[in-house]
Parts: structure tokens; sequence; C-alpha cells
């Protein structure tokens, strides 16, 4: 595997890579993860299944959109391809420190320039890509509340429905969440999807993304994942609010935004969170 990873990397860089480094790192739950490097530079790869493939093709698109958009600092995707049995990933490798509070405050600028800036007149994706390995559908569509109802709630519930966990009438969810968000139509920004912790880093002073699952959609998806489940410090959110205020109905659209990751969650993860969806469910749309 190793020597047709370095082939493939040698290829793409341009010259000869010969791993003389190679060890595992904490990489998550769904690759493994690992840093390798030759006389010149260290690179973080992720492995995974040969089957795989599509979730590394995806995370690179999402990481190269980002990237152009020159808001805010990402790894560079250096390759992605197989090997006779394995899916790899090959990334730049960024050496992650602790953040001061005026670093955070940078953060919270930065993604509120890339929320404003990096915008298309319709909600979705180029493709279909991932949330984990949850695949998160993208069709185009003009009506926010019918494409956060219909490809983010509507597509975990039947999803969750096909695991067997009961949560009730779908189609009256789904309706019950469109109705919830009518009337709201924010501008389709380029978002990173999957905003919290463990998806981001401090690098020589620079906040840092990665583990990406964009499409355009409303900017508050993002804010309401980063206080989901490990809350930003404040001086993030003071540095958004700085660079682009929130509107007050965010705080009651941010459980309904929570709740699609909640059901991922419950999707990747099992019925240790069957119940909080469940409450969540009869909290926002009962009575709808």
């Amino acid at each position: 595997m190793w020597n047709g990873i370095s082939q493939q990397l040698g290829d793409a860089l341009g010259r000869e890579f010969t791993i003389i480094e190679k060890r595992r790192i904490s990489g998550g739950d769904i690759h493994q993860a690992f840093v390798i490097a030759d006389e010149h530079a260290r690179v973080f790869v992720k492995i995974n299944d040969k089957p795989r493939l599509a979730l590394f093709e995806q995370e690179a698109l999402a990481l190269t959109r980002l990237a152009q958009s020159r808001e805010i600092r990402v790894p560079e995707v250096l390759h992605y391809g197989t090997t006779a049995e394995h899916a790899f990933l090959a990334l730049e490798y960024l050496e992650l420190e602790s953040a001061s509070a005026s670093q955070w405050y940078e953060f919270g600028q930065q993604l509120a320039r890339l929320h404003r800036s990096q915008t298309q007149a319709e909600y979705g994706f180029d493709d279909d890509n991932f949330i984990g390995t949850t695949e998160q559908p993208n069709r185009w569509q003009r009506n926010w509340a019918q494409f956060f109802a219909e490809q983010r709630i509507g597509w975990q519930l039947k999803l969750a429905e096909e695991k067997g966990f009961q949560l009730g009438d779908l189609n009256r969810w789904v309706d019950a969440c469109a109705s919830a968000l009518q009337g709201h139509q924010p501008k389709a920004s380029l978002l990173h999807g999957d905003l919290w912790r463990g998806n981001l880093g401090f690098c020589q002073g620079e906040p840092v993304l990665f583990d990406p699952a964009s499409y355009y959609g409303d900017r508050e998806t993002d804010l309401a994942m980063s206080e989901l489940f490990s809350r930003f410090p404040g001086d993030f959110y003071k540095g958004y609010d700085a660079e682009w205020p929130l509107d007050p109905g965010y705080v009651r659209r941010r459980p309904i935004y929570q709740l699609y990751h909640l059901l991922n969650h419950l999707n990747l993860f099992g019925g240790s969170y069957l119940q909080q969806c469940q409450q969540q469910l009869q909290e926002q749309f009962c009575g709808q």
C-alpha cells in the first residue's frame, strides 16, 4: 500500500517521494490517519477501504472550494486515489496549536467573511457528498425551507426509519419543519457544513478548517453546529458578529438546525441519541 501511495504522491508533486518516516495518529472515528514524510516535507494521509474513495473525492472538492474563497485557511489537497485494497487522501500536514482569545475572534471574522462573500443563487452543491459517512443530498433548490426540510431533516429521518428507529410520522415532521422555516430565505452561503471543535484548529496563529461537509445554505447552520456539542469560546461569536451580525431569529431556528446533526449522530452512532432526537422533534414541531 505505502509503495503505491508514495509513487502516486510523487507523481502529483512532480518529484520523487520516498517515505522515511511514518506514524499513525488520532484521526477520528471513520478513517485511519497517518503522518508520512520524505526528506522535504510531511504529509497527512487518511486511509480507508477502497469502496470509500467517494468520501475522499468529495472532501477534496469541498476543501478546494473553501480554499478558492481565500477567506480562511484549509489544508492543501495534494492527491487522492486508490491502491489495490485501499483509498487514500493526502493533505498538507499542519502542526496544530492552542489559540488565544484574539485568534478565536479572528476565526469568527474570517468565517463571517466566507459566508458573506461566497454565495450562490440556490441552495445545494455541485454533487451529493457526505457528513461523516452519511450521504448528504445537495439537489439545487430555490426555497430554503423546502431544501432544509426535505434534504436535511427528511433525509435523516428516512435513514433513521430504515435503521429501525421510531420517530413518528416522517411526512408530518417534514411539513412542520418547512412551516417553521417558511419565509426565511437567507443568502445561500458557502458552508463548512460540520463545524465542531474536532474539525478546526490553529496553525502558526491562523485558524484552519478541515473535514468539511460543504454546501450552499443558511450561514446560521454553521453557527448552530458550533454551539451543539462544545460551544466555541465567546470571542469567536464576538468576532463573527463584528463582521456580520446574526439576525435575531437565529435563536429560534438554531435548535431546528441542530436537529439535523443530532439525527445524523443517531444514524452514525446509534440509539444513545434516540431520546434526544425524539424530544427535539416534539419541542420544535409539536403543534405545527
